[in-house]
């Protein structure tokens, strides 16, 4: 959806909408954001941005709570998710540490086994997208949920879609912890309620009167559809087709579609939803 940002900025110009950018890429924090906004020439600021990662910072600081000092963060992860909870002074370890981008090697699995490559402090594991996984880190991280930590994940995306092309999404770098832990992670990224919840009690706004731009059905739409916002659009540029709603007895089914965002610009083309 990147190239139709621009358009976004000029419809929030022209109609006078407050935008709020979600995202489940967890790998950019929200200053990220505005720099690429600011590189595009894009009037967005820092406080309109709300990704997955910036989420799961404020559940672990102001909702989880966890007492200190075993309330650290064992981060599997790039550099976004790392800022995000520094913002929210939030102590972790793992994440883009060079130490841990390497082999397991045998001496590896006696330091893991013995609690010696632990820190006693861990009581949390966030997965998110990590462009550098190791059996190693997942070692470590299994060896944290074996020790009680709570486990949760910036998003659980089971593709990342980029240059045309699918790729493996931040689900497939929680997926080995929950195929060896048994446990599942609560998600905070789209379409979690938890993720909805957080952006309704930093911006104030009216559900009924806002409507959730994507295009992904099982992430965007489905966001804004549990999250009972006044309507949907999904936008026919990204991962999903039209053919996936318009089907008898689709499980989610958008307010509208449109085949770019740019129909809205001037002369609307948006379509009614399949079921009217």
């Amino acid at each position: 959806m990147y190239n139709l940002h621009i358009e976004s900025s000029q419809l929030r110009a022209v109609q006078g909408k407050r935008l709020v950018f979600v995202t489940n890429n967890s790998t950019k924090s929200r200053a990220d954001y505005k720099k690429k906004f600011d590189g595009m020439g894009i009037s967005a600021e820092e406080e309109e941005v709300f990704g997955s990662s910036y989420s799961a910072a404020i559940y672990i600081a102001r909702i989880l709570a966890l007492p200190p000092p075993k309330n650290k963060v064992y981060v599997l992860g790039e550099s976004g998710v790392e800022q995000e909870l520094q913002s929210e002074n939030i102590s972790y370890c793992g994440g883009t540490d060079p130490l841990l981008r390497r082999e397991m090697m045998p001496i590896d699995f006696e330091s893991v086994a013995s609690g010696e490559l632990l820190d006693d402090d861990v009581g949390i594991v966030l997965t998110g997208l990590d462009f550098h996984p190791s059996y190693l880190k997942i070692a470590l991280g299994m060896a944290y949920l074996r020790r009680g930590a709570k486990f949760l994940a910036t998003n659980t995306d089971s593709t990342l879609p980029s240059a045309g092309a699918l790729f493996p999404g931040a689900g497939a770098i929680s997926a080995p912890l929950v195929a060896a832990s048994g446990q599942t992670p609560l998600a905070l990224g789209k379409p979690s309620q938890a993720m909805m919840d957080a952006i309704e009690g930093k911006f104030k706004f009216d559900r009924k009167k806002a409507c959730m731009v994507g295009d992904r059905l099982n992430t965007d739409i489905q966001f804004g559809i549990e999250g009972g916002l006044g309507g949907t659009l999904c936008v026919l540029t990204g991962v999903s087709k039209k053919e996936e709603f318009l089907v008898k007895d689709a499980k989610v089914v958008p307010s509208a579609y449109v085949d770019t965002l740019s129909d809205l610009l001037g002369k609307s083309k948006a379509k009614a939803e399949a079921s009217t």
